[in-house]
């Protein structure tokens, strides 16, 4: 399996950049064909207003969106023409309100391998940001490919952190990440405080490593204590020691991302993770 539909998102005009370089990366390394949707977003509630006052707010907000969305279909086209020559991609500018954005990432992202993304927190990023990750992981069933501020160092990354903890989301995001992990050096499965009882008490992430190993990845497992008071902060350091290149993670919790991600370890580790994470639910 390689990588050959590659879609993300552009909510603002800022991380386009960053975004389509990523992207680009990827296609040209998996001879693939990236897709963009450049969204203008009516951001329009509207509650207690005048008469009459509904219909012109309305249009007004309409009118913003549209050109929103001409403006970063024309920012998405210069960064696609500033990448590799040989690049194949096709850009798609749509107006949507934020209420009916999640069906039309999904039904987008659905249909991609790789979904790549900006992080959804941070300057310049609003709503809008966090529930295009939701709708491409959740309701389009894609993995996400989450960029830091400094964007993707390589399209192979060569030392990989694999967070494992037994979650099927942990072997969404392995399977995911299959392609990435084969060309590794070096991959750690990485299980932190493994319960005493559990179904892997005799050897955490063993069977793990052995389905990697069969398919030719280089992987060790590294079993850690919880020395800090989050998980999320023992994953982060480890990253940091190994001099990783990426993180591969499930994203846990339940069927809505503000509910099980946005206030949890998941959130945490988005926040503050310097190198891209690969995360699938």
């Amino acid at each position: 399996m390689t990588y050959k539909s590659i879609f993300t998102v552009a909510t603002h005009a800022a991380h386009v950049p960053l975004a389509i370089a990523a992207a680009a990366q990827i296609c040209v390394q998996n001879d693939g064909h990236l897709d963009v949707l450049a969204l203008g977003v009516d951001r329009t509630q509207i509650g207690y207003a005048y008469v009459g006052s509904g219909a012109v707010l309305l249009q007004v907000a309409q009118d913003r969106a549209e050109e929103d969305a001409r403006t970063l279909e024309a920012a998405v086209n210069a960064a696609v023409r500033a990448e590799s020559p040989g690049l194949r991609a096709s850009v798609e500018a749509a107006v949507t309100q934020i209420g009916a954005m999640t069906e039309l990432v999904a039904r987008r992202a659905r249909f991609a391998d790789l979904v790549v993304l900006a992080r959804p927190y941070g300057k310049d990023q609003g709503t809008e940001a966090e529930a295009v990750v939701e709708a491409a992981m959740f309701e389009g069933n894609a993995p996400v490919l989450v960029l830091p501020e400094t964007g993707l160092a390589s399209a192979t990354p060569k030392r990989i952190v694999v967070a494992w903890n037994q979650s099927r989301e942990a072997l969404a995001a392995v399977r995911a990440a299959l392609p990435l992990l084969k060309q590794a050096d070096q991959v750690t499965i990485t299980v932190i405080d493994p319960p005493v009882h559990g179904p892997e008490r005799s050897d955490p992430g063993g069977m793990l490593c052995q389905m990697l190993v069969r398919h030719g990845v280089h992987a060790e497992v590294t079993v850690l204590a919880r020395t800090l008071p989050r998980v999320s902060d023992v994953l982060l350091r480890h990253v940091g020691d190994m001099n990783a290149d990426l993180l591969v993670m499930g994203a846990y919790g339940h069927s809505r991302f503000r509910e099980a991600i946005l206030g949890g370890a998941t959130r945490n580790m988005l926040e503050q993770a310097t190198v891209p994470v690969l995360m699938a639910h």
